[in-house]
């Protein structure tokens, strides 16, 4: 939708010329490994995947640029000199990652197969058939949480889709990335 591809770009205040600013305006996002990761971009209604702007309406401090399939964020943030990195909000630790690089230099290692390395030890037997079942806007919870002992074994423990924004709000972590206890 070209319009609203004017307006996300118009409200995040990037250029098309920055590889951020051509996946919100030339893509309503990106869906990698079998809708595991989905790299926000304008938003598509039709297969229920968010815009940037939708998922960033109440963020402070960075923007939410992904999200995966176990309600993971991936923001674009300053680091501690103030340089725009990419951060991983893990659903295994629930701590903020630098993972060290710049929004292209990890958009271009996620579509060029570095996600399978990534989530290596998030993954069970059988989850592609799980993933691909589960809508974009939806996440796949899992109990035990995985940041808890019992929940590191993921074949065993119990998943069931459930919205993105349940999945987040069960990470239980506030605005500055700390868990809420």
């Amino acid at each position: 939708n070209s319009q609203r591809a004017d307006e996300e770009l118009l409200r995040l205040q990037v250029t098309t010329r920055s590889w951020l600013g051509a996946v919100v305006h030339r893509s309503g996002g990106l869906v990698l490994d079998y809708g595991w990761l989905r790299v926000l971009g304008s938003g598509n209604d039709e297969v229920h995947l968010a815009s940037l702007g939708e998922i960033n309406d109440n963020v402070a401090g960075g923007v939410i640029v992904a999200q995966d399939v176990l309600g993971g964020q991936f923001a674009w943030m300053p680091d501690s000199s103030g340089k725009p990195t990419i951060w991983y909000l893990a659903p295994d630790t629930v701590r903020w990652e630098d993972c060290e690089q710049g929004y292209g230099d990890w958009l271009a290692a996620m579509i060029g197969g570095a996600v399978t390395g990534f989530y290596e030890s998030l993954r069970w037997q059988g989850w592609v058939e799980e993933v691909r079942a589960c809508r974009l806007d939806e996440a796949i919870n899992v109990f035990p949480p995985l940041w808890t002992k019992e929940g590191k074994d993921l074949n065993a423990a119990s998943r069931r889709p459930v919205p993105m924004s349940e999945a987040i709000s069960l990470l239980g972590v506030t605005q500055d990335g700390q868990r809420d206890t």
